[in-house]
C-alpha cells in the first residue's frame, strides 16, 4: 500500500469550509500560467478558462510525455490528475480552484512546493457536473508531507466575481 494513501485518506474525511472570495476582496493583475495536460483532454481546456476568468493568462501545451513532466516536479502519484500548470515556481496539478492558486501566490507558504486537487473530482473547476462533490486542495511540502490548504463543499460556485 503507498505510504500516500493513509495521508489522503484523512484528507478526504476533513470538514469542507467555503472558501469564494478573492483573496481579501483584491483584484489579480495577470499572472502567466503554463499548463501541460494529456493531449485532447477537454476539462483542462475548461479549467484554463476558468482561471482566464479571474485574470489570470494560461498558455496549454498538449504534452503527451506529461508523467515525466510530473515526476520531475516529484508530485506522488495520488495527488495526480489530467494536467499539470506550473506558475511563479509552483506546480498546480489538477482542477485547483483559481481562488486557492491566488492565495498561494498572496501568501507564499514556507516550504510549499505546489498545490493539487487529486483525481478529477465532480463540480471543479472544469468538471462542473449536477452532482458535485465535496473536494480538497492540498498543498505539498519540500519534505515530501501534505496537508489540507482549502476544502470545498459540493456545489460550490467557482465563478469569478
Amino acid at each position: 500500500m503507498s505510504r500516500f494513501f493513509p495521508l489522503l485518506f484523512g484528507f478526504f474525511l476533513t470538514s469542507p469550509t467555503w472558501s469564494d472570495d478573492l483573496v481579501d476582496g483584491e483584484t489579480v493583475e495577470s499572472t502567466h500560467v503554463v499548463m501541460h495536460k494529456n493531449p485532447g483532454c477537454g476539462c483542462c481546456d475548461l479549467w484554463a478558462e476558468h482561471l482566464r476568468s479571474y485574470g489570470l493568462t494560461v498558455e496549454s501545451i498538449e504534452d503527451p510525455g506529461i508523467l515525466g513532466f510530473k515526476a520531475d516536479r516529484n508530485i506522488p502519484g495520488p495527488l495526480m490528475s489530467c494536467h499539470t500548470a506550473v506558475i511563479d515556481g509552483y506546480f498546480v496539478e489538477g482542477h485547483v480552484p483559481a481562488n486557492d492558486i491566488l492565495k498561494l501566490l498572496k501568501e507564499k507558504p514556507e516550504h510549499v512546493t505546489g498545490i493539487a486537487v487529486p483525481g478529477m473530482p465532480l463540480g471543479s473547476p472544469g468538471m462542473e457536473h449536477p452532482r458535485p462533490q465535496n473536494f480538497n486542495t492540498i498543498a505539498l511540502l519540500t519534505d515530501g508531507t501534505a496537508y489540507v490548504y482549502e476544502s470545498h463543499v459540493a456545489g460550490e460556485d467557482f465563478s469569478a466575481k
